[in-house]
């Protein structure tokens, strides 16, 4: 049976009261007045109704008053003792100044098996939570409570419930909803408290841990100066050596900008780390230490005569630059930090001609440091330039890296294999090196890095390519080109005995009085063995024969000293590996002898021209299939197959005019260049494709001696090509005796060396016509109408 009572309100702004808990009000005029209204009346009874965010509510708490007094304070005060939850009804009227309502007590409900389990459940949580807290009297408290309804109206003193999850306990009347509210609540506390309690352990070791690391780099320091082992660590220390360094003056400011950053900065940053190594790299460079040229410019050139062989062009290059620059010091010309004070040489050329040592030796001549800076594969620009300090792991580029371990601003830097640069998402190295090697801008050369201008002013840049075509063009403007085309026989010879012999003889363990080999025996080997155009299969020939007469002489098959010579070369080295093939190769017509240039260097090129026989043609005719006109093989490119159309297209014009039967020229012609696994392309190819198809039709062989290179027009004019010199070379290492260059060509000839120009009969021509007259054998080899029988030998 429910119970209606008249009581006066108390609006609570700042707090709930729940059943059970026992309440001080400060009797403010309103508290007051419901105090002494409910006095009045008798019964000191009032209704405890919350007010939160200016809501009225509809579930109070009855409350008795159970003394009046005064705070410690002196304000006048009262404890209240909520009892019972009551619904809030109609206002009434009352005595005093107080609002009075009609209260309608709501009964608690027995408990049920489920409500135990939930206040079971509940209570663990709560003891939880306590414990946690070390709040071992409340735990008690708790444990002893066995009313459900008053286990969960305990939660009126939970801290870590709001007020308004509070007005939301006060106005449930379902124990058992209560209680699962309750749980979900009191479960999502505990779990952040877990979360809580974790994070602040770590950070309370993390704290311990940095003050013990703190403690003991301290004691670490004071024992370091105890024993005189103070190491240079601080940020204090940094600042010293920076003042005391050798530094420019834009430098020196950036330098104690970063220091003071690094004082700023705690010891466990990260940051700090990254300052130290910056400083460490800006201290290492070399900033205003500079090396003296040798002046002597005769010991100069003695120096890089005593290195290498022949090479005369970037031997006079580098006198010249000695004579220049010791010219200017005399005459107080001589520039610090200026620009074009350096140089940038390139050079050029087939592999094993001596590019790499030349570096070296032209370090030496100029008494300098010399720093090799190899480029093969790299695609990463930041390679060059270095790479950003914001990165992880950041570091400088190779150049200032080179700057750091040649120890001055002047060395040799080598920029070796740069054709073989590439490029790809991370960037184009190539085109960072643009201002590195620009006399122009490099004296103010900016690694990402270091982010202070480098003046690369006064470095010798040597770079080192096999070809030129991988080489962007603007990058090759900014160098002065150097080409080195390879050797002569007497050059192999002489390089062999003066350089490689004595160097493989130290390897091997052997000395001249023990070994020697004679000049015939090193020309054969050159001529016979090698044929390149370096010398570095030649080394290798050298180092072979004295390992295996190392060998004998170990095993008594020998004894000292030993002579080899060219009858020795078969035991040493087997069989020759080239033999002279031209005479052989162009016994029949349609072959005629031409002249390339690879990435090894010069060589010759067979070109094969045939036509099917007659019986083939009828047939294909009466099936009413001719086929393709003329058929290319032996992975030519596209330039190259323009040649053999424009080939075949002067002969089907101009044929009568050389007595070429042009009819023979009509049907399906098939042009090979072995060899076919070797991709080839390039113009110089058309006056020999041109002489192949006139041997085919005229059925003449070409004569095995004639070797010729140029373009060729359509009206037969040869127009000029490059690589003369290794050409020639190369006609001359295969026994050619003529050779036709375009007329154009012929001041290319100066660079050619006087001994292959007195090996080989040179023609200069400037029309293809001059070449016909002069390439064919004087006989003709095949009656007249039998030119297909010579057709299907060159086929073979």
């Amino acid at each position: 049976m429910t119970q209606t009572h008249e009581l006066p309100v108390l609006f609570l702004h700042d707090q709930v009261a729940l059943p059970g808990m026992t309440l001080p009000i400060e009797l403010d005029d309103e508290a007051r007045a419901a105090v002494d209204a409910a006095r009045a009346a008798g019964g000191e009874q009032l209704l405890l109704a919350p007010r939160i965010d200016d809501t009225y509510p509809t579930v109070g708490a009855v409350a008795s008053i159970e003394q009046v007094g005064r705070m410690p304070g002196g304000a006048p005060a009262a404890v209240l003792r909520a009892t019972d939850r009551a619904r809030i009804g109609r206002g009434v009227a009352g005595p005093g100044a107080a609002l009075w309502v009609e209260a309608e007590v709501i009964e608690p409900g027995a408990p049920t098996e489920r409500t135990r389990e939930l206040a079971t459940d509940y209570k663990r949580l709560v003891v939880a939570t306590l414990k946690r807290r070390n709040a071992w009297q409340v735990i008690d408290h708790v444990e002893s409570t066995t009313d459900p309804h008053a286990l969960a109206d305990l939660a009126g003193w939970a801290s870590y419930l709001s007020p308004q999850q509070r007005v939301q306990l006060l106005e449930e009347t379902d124990i058992d909803k209560r209680l699962e509210v309750l749980i979900t609540w009191t479960g999502d506390h505990l779990a952040e408290q877990e979360v809580s309690d974790k994070i602040a352990t770590d950070v309370r070791e993390g704290m311990d841990k940095s003050q013990r690391e703190f403690l003991l780099r301290q004691q670490l320091e004071a024992i370091r100066k105890e024993l005189g082992e103070n190491e240079p660590e601080g940020a204090d220390d940094y600042r010293s050596r920076v003042e005391a360094a050798d530094l420019p003056d834009e430098v020196r400011e950036a330098a104690l900008r970063e220091v003071g950053k690094l004082e700023r900065s705690s010891e466990q940053s990260p940051e700090g780390g990254w300052i130290r190594t910056w400083l460490d790299t800006v201290l290492e460079l070399p900033w205003n230490h500079k090396t003296s040229d040798r002046t002597d410019i005769t010991a100069a050139r003695e120096v890089l005569d005593a290195d290498h062989h022949g090479l005369d062009d970037v031997k006079d290059r580098i006198v010249e630059y000695l004579a220049v620059r010791g010219r200017r010091a005399e005459r107080g010309l001589e520039v610090v930090g200026g620009r074009g004070s350096g140089a940038v040489l390139a050079l050029v050329g087939p592999p094993g001609v001596g590019k790499t040592s030349l570096g070296e030796s032209v370090a030496r001549a100029l008494d300098r440091s010399f720093v090799r800076v190899a480029l093969g594969g790299v695609r990463d620009e930041a390679e060059i330039r270095g790479h950003r300090r914001t990165y992880v792991g950041a570091l400088p580029g190779r150049i200032v890296r080179a700057i750091k371990e040649a120890g001055s601003m002047n060395p040799v830097v080598l920029l070796d294999e740069i054709d073989k640069v590439g490029s790809d998402f991370r960037g184009d190295p190539a085109a960072a090196l643009l201002e590195v090697l620009d006399p122009a801008q490099n004296h103010t050369f900016r690694d990402h890095y270091l982010e202070l201008d480098l003046d690369l002013s006064d470095v010798v840049f040597i770079a080192t390519a096999n070809t030129l075509e991988t080489i962007p063009s603007a990058l090759l403007d900014r160098m002065e080109l150097v080409a080195l085309d390879g050797y002569t026989e007497d050059d192999k010879v002489a390089i062999a005995s003066t350089h490689l012999l004595p160097r493989q003889l130290e390897r091997a363990a052997l000395t001249s009085d023990e070994v020697t080999i004679d000049d015939a025996a090193l020309r054969e080997m050159a001529g016979d063995y090698t044929r390149e155009a370096g010398v570095r299969q030649m080394e290798r020939m050298i180092g072979k024969i004295l390992r295996k007469v190392a060998t004998n002489l170990a095993t008594d098959k020998a004894e000292a000293p030993v002579l080899v010579s060219v009858d020795d070369l078969k035991d040493y080295l087997g069989r020759p590996r080239f033999t002279p093939e031209s005479a052989e190769r162009t016994a029949v017509p349609g072959v005629a002898t031409g002249l390339a240039v690879t990435g090894m260097g010069g060589d010759v090129l067979f070109i094969e021209a045939a036509k099917p026989s007659t019986a083939k043609l009828q047939t294909a005719s009466a099936e009413g299939d001719s086929g393709p006109r003329l058929t290319l093989t032996g992975q030519l490119g596209d330039v190259m197959k323009e040649s053999a159309q424009i080939a075949l297209s002067y002969l089907r014009s101009h044929g009568s005019e050389h007595d070429v039967d042009v009819s023979a020229l009509s049907g399906p012609i098939h042009l090979h260049v072995p060899a076919g696994a070797t991709p080839k392309d390039g113009p110089s190819a058309g006056v020999t494709m041109v002489t192949a198809f006139a041997s085919l039709a005229t059925g003449r062989p070409v004569r095995s001696d004639v070797g010729m290179t140029g373009e060729v027009t359509l009206n037969g004019r040869v127009l000029p090509i490059g690589g003369v010199k290794q050409k020639l070379l190369a006609a001359q290492r295969a026994g050619l005796t003529t050779v036709f260059i375009p007329q154009r060509n012929e001041p290319d000839l100066d660079d050619v060396p006087d001994e292959v120009k007195n090996a080989l009969d040179i023609h200069p021509v400037s029309d293809v016509a001059q070449i016909l007259e002069l390439a064919f054998e004087q006989a003709a080899h095949s009656a007249p109408g039998a030119q297909d029988a010579p057709g299907a030998h060159g086929a073979a």
